[in-house]
This record gives structure tokens, sequence and C-alpha cells, in this order.
């Protein structure tokens, strides 16, 4: 890991690298079209001065906003810059290859997609607003309100109001990675070098990240950091991920109770075990046997010298697959298994849409199909390949993670699937898991420092 002394320049940092802001419970996303560059980028002037920044308080408002590779290549910025990104960020989420890497197939396939699919409108810009309340948000709409601005609505994502659970009724967001520099942590193992989420710093091989450069006359004006003989583009950036995510949450807790036999405690232990954590939060690893309140926030833990072999906390459970710790070859439960976990992680920043259900009711008659919930998963990272598509493709969709041999992810999984429970003297093998969850849309974004931004609302 890179050196503790490290100085991130966050005034150039958009605030959603730092902060997922918590305290401001409505969001609202929305989806735009570039359709007259030129008045496009005029506008993104009046935007770019109204983004929040990592060091903005932000206690009424935020605003952000990130980018398609098609998006920036309309606005102006040059093909041969345009190179300096990422393959998979220029190719789009949509490819074929993309979804054979991300396990987006049958429903879940791009073809069936409402936004950002191959029968979908273009979507070149996202633009995403915080606020503590409606009306703070509805203030925010006034910057893409009216027209002559040179972009069009190509879908607005509503939310529902922030809080601590999902809506199969776990508690939600307790494992995320501190950035150096940037967040503080009480344990080192969770501190991530700042370059894993952000261009131009050093990542966790001390290594600084491709990213595009501009020619220096390209920018006389001197917009960008110049360095190395060219203008930074990239620098204090980072790549959004974005997936819209539908989950069945009664087809969940029917699962669940019919193979738990109609017991109530069965079912949601058996849930618990898929998810790796009892619904309160409490990790398996710590209290194997029962739910326990107190131990909701408890994140420092690692498995391999508690749980080696899966028996409290399932080798293929969510939590486990996603953010393996310790556990990872070579030498599981060292320092080298730790530094290998840190290379494949990510900064989740997704809200929640659709209405609430009954908190883990299996058997409540209310719990029907009435309305559509889920989640606009969002993350971000330095290096899409290494860190998110790694974490979908090797840790989440492979039937075959940590000597497993055909169990998926039985819980994010959009396919149907086997779960193994390792128990003594008999393991537990429950098959036909179904997908619980749909991809209805997605793509890749890059969030720019704002000196970029400024730079592209000068290519007018």
């Amino acid at each position: 890991m890179a050196a503790q002394t490290l100085k991130l320049e966050r005034s150039d940092i958009q605030g959603l690298v730092a902060r997922g802001y918590g305290r401001l419970k409505e969001a609202r996303f929305i989806l735009l079209r570039v359709e007259e560059p030129k008045r496009a980028c005029a506008w993104l002037l009046d935007v770019a001065a109204s983004i929040t920044s990592a060091v903005d308080d932000a206690e009424r408002a935020a605003v952000n906003i990130a980018f398609t590779a098609r998006g920036l290549s309309k606005l102006g910025l040059p093909s041969k810059t345009m190179r300096g990104f990422s393959l998979e960020f220029r190719e789009g989420m949509m490819s074929a290859h993309r979804s054979r890497v991300l396990g987006d197939r049958g429903n879940s396939a791009p073809e069936r997609w409402r936004w950002g699919g191959h029968a979908n409108p273009d979507v070149d810009i996202i633009l995403l607003l915080y606020a503590v309340e409606e009306s703070a948000l509805d203030e925010s709409l006034s910057l893409v309100a009216g027209g002559g601005k040179g972009i069009d609505e190509v879908a607005v994502l509503s939310t529902v109001s922030l809080t601590d659970r999902e809506h199969f009724g776990w508690h939600d967001g307790i494992s995320q990675p501190s950035i150096e520099g940037l967040m503080c942590s009480q344990s080192a193992a969770d501190t991530v070098a700042a370059g894993e989420f952000l261009l131009g710093y050093p990542n966790e091989y001390g290594l600084m990240g491709d990213g595009p450069v501009l020619d220096p006359e390209a920018d006389p004006d001197r917009i960008l950091p110049h360095h190395l003989g060219g203008a930074d583009f990239g620098r204090n950036g980072s790549y959004l991920v974005v997936r819209h995510i539908t989950q069945d949450v009664p087809g969940f807790w029917r699962y669940m109770t019919a193979a738990g036999d109609g017991d109530h405690d069965e079912a949601v232990r058996l849930a618990s075990k898929m998810i790796g954590r009892w619904p309160s939060g409490a990790p398996l690893v710590a209290s194997p046997e029962r739910d326990e309140p107190a131990l909701g926030n408890d994140n420092d833990f690692g498995y391999h010298r508690i749980d080696p072999h899966g028996l409290a906390c399932p080798k293929g459970s969510h939590v486990r697959r996603a953010h393996p710790r310790d556990s990872l070859d070579p030498n599981p439960g060292t320092g080298k298994s730790l530094e290998i976990s840190r290379r494949h992680r990510i900064l989740r920043r997704g809200r929640q849409f659709g209405s609430w259900t009954s908190p883990i009711i299996p058997f409540s008659k209310t719990l029907e199909d009435d309305g559509e919930r889920g989640l606009y998963f969002m993350c971000l990272n330095a290096n899409l390949a290494r860190q998110f598509e790694f974490i979908q493709h090797t840790w989440i969709n492979n039937p075959k993670f940590d000597g497993l041999y055909e169990d998926m992810d039985p819980v994010v999984a959009t396919a149907s699937t086997t779960f193994t429970a390792p128990a003594m003297p008999l393991r537990r093998r429950v098959t036909g898991v179904p997908g619980f969850v749909t991809v209805r849309g997605g793509a890749y974004f890059f969030l720019p420092g704002i000196r970029a931004l400024r730079y592209l609302a000068s290519l007018r």
C-alpha cells in the first residue's frame, strides 16, 4: 500500500467518492442524452459550478455528474484521449463479452433492458441528485429543467428514502473500505490505496493506473493539471458502475419458507446462511447459532482462523464471495491474503427503489407481488476489469469459487443455482435456487474531477 502521508486534492474530487450522502435521505438520478454538443457544453459550465466536492459539507443537497464514453465523445473529447480510458469503459456494459463476464443473460440480457440496452435511446450522462427532503431535491432539478440546453431526458430513476435495510430485509451498508488519505478506518486491513478508486494516485500495487491524457496544446488555458508532457484529464476521476436491479422479495421468501418446511425460524436461518449475516447484520462467524443484534455493525473479522471450512458462514454465501477478506490464496489467514483482497475492493453507493415490505415475515399474506422494488446498484473503482468485473465474474458468478463445484451466489446470481451449507456430520445442499434478481438496465460512466468538468465545458 502507498504511504499513509498521501494528500488528495479533495476540492477537485466529486463528493460521491468521499461519502454516500447518508444524511441526504432522498435521491434521484437523471439519465440524459446529448443532442446539441455546443449547448450541452454551455449547460455543463453551469452544472460544474453546482457540483458538490469532497470538501463540501452537503448538509442540504448534493449534485454529482458522470458520463458514458459516448457522452464524452459527443461533447468533443478527442478520440486520441478517449483511447486513454479503459477498454471496458469504451466498450460499455452491454457488449457481448461484457454480458458473458457479468452474467447478463436470459431476462437480464441487455436486449431486455429498459435503459442502456440495445433497443434503448443512448445514455450519455447521469446527473446524481441528493437532498434531505423532496423539496430540496426539486430545487436541484432546475439544472435540467427547461429547453434550449442541448440535452434530452432519457429516464428518471427515483428512489425511496434511504434506510439501513435492503429489500430482502437485511441490515445493509456495513462493509465499506476506507480510502487512504480521504477516510479514516480503525482497521488497517480495510484501508485501501487511493489509486484503487481515483485515477492519478498509486494503487495497491504501488503503481499509477492508466488514464486519459491530452496533448498540452489541447489545454492552452491550463484548466487541467499538466505533467509528464500532457494535460491529465483523468486525475481525480473514477469509474462509476450503475446497474438497475429488481428484487423478487415475495419469491425469495416463498423459496426460503418452502425449503425450511414451513418453519419461520428455519426460513430465516437458511436465508442468513445464503447471505452470510443475520438480518440484524451480525456476521455468522461471530454468532453462528442465532442473531445477535448487538453485533449488527461488526465488520472487524476474518474467515480463515475462525471458520476455514465454512461451517459457520458458508464459502458460497453472498458476503463471503463479495469480500473474502483473509480467506484467499496464497496463504489464507495472512497479510498476503488481505493484500490480495484489497486489490478487488469497490466503493458501493447504491440506493433502493420501490415500496418497502414488512420486515422478514415469510408467512405474511400482505407479502404479495404488489409492485416492483429493487436496487440501483452503484459502485466506484479505478479499474473496472480488476475490481467490479472480477468480483462479478470470478467470485459472484463462479460456480467453482473457493473449492465449490456448481454453486453461484445464491442471492444475486441471475440464474438458477445450487447452495451448499457445510455442517457436521452432514452438509445441507439445496438445489434449484431460482434467480431472485433481474438486471433491467445499466452502464459504465466516468465520474471526472471538477477541473475535468470545466475543461469539458470549455470545448463548446
